[in-house]
């Protein structure tokens, strides 16, 4: 099998951070902390010896299953169609999750980083990120804006996600700013509100439109709309 860099890129991150994890964990405390507040405060915490590994883990997890989904998906919405770009687009998930795991282990140890601000500005990149490419996803079931109305229509399908790119770009700008600036979670779930909601409710109104004027079509060239 061919491996793309992009492939092997994601697989060495996963790797990696399990090296890191190990190389640090003699310095982390016997709880980890593994979540925070909205005022950057410390809540939740994991013991060892797993609660180093649990990001680490996770990210094996993701690699796995997108690495099946390529190979589970039905014909007629084949991944393969934009093959590279779901690569780029899974390195950049794994790249998000080995960014988090590393400002966890830097908060186990004591370093004075700002997680929660941190882990904003990362997100906020990976929803530019996204909306850069999200243009040249071709109709599938795993990634995209998944709704009845893209699954029906390839028109509907490509309009959809060329909005959805700018909103994504737009939504995840925004939540950098916030990170950067110091706001609170509340932006972050306009963004994604934003980013989900937009374009389902697109999709909905532009298929609707399309089915609307192709049944007026065919109305209008039989007598009184009858077959």
């Amino acid at each position: 099998m061919k491996h793309s860099n992009a492939n092997l890129s994601s697989l060495a991150l996963v790797v990696l951070s399990f090296v890191l994890t190990a190389a640090m964990y003699s310095r982390l405390p016997e709880l980890v902390p593994v979540h925070w507040n909205a005022r950057g405060e410390v809540n939740g915490f994991f013991p060892k010896p797993w609660g180093p590994f649990l990001l680490p883990l996770a990210m094996v997890g993701v690699y796995l299953l997108l690495l099946a989904v390529p190979r589970i998906s039905p014909r007629g919405y084949r991944v393969e169609r934009f093959q590279r770009v779901f690569e780029i687009t899974r390195a950049a998930i794994l790249a998000f999750l080995f960014l988090v795991n590393v400002l966890v282990l830097l908060a186990g140890i004591g370093a004075p980083v700002p997680v929660h601000r941190a882990v904003y500005v990362a997100t906020g990149l990976l929803f530019v990120f996204l909306g850069n490419f999200m243009g040249k996803f071709t109709k599938n079931f795993f990634v995209g804006i998944r709704t009845p109305w893209t699954l029906a229509s390839d028109e509907v399908w490509l309009k959809t996600h060329r909005l959805s790119g700018k909103v994504f770009v737009l939504a995840g700008t925004g939540v950098v700013a916030s990170g950067l600036l110091g706001g609170g979670p509340v932006w972050l779930l306009v963004a994604i509100a934003a980013a989900c909601g937009i374009p389902v409710a697109y999709s909905y109104v532009l298929y609707r439109r399309i089915d609307g004027f192709k049944n007026g079509t065919h109305n209008q060239g039989t007598p009184n709309g009858s077959p």
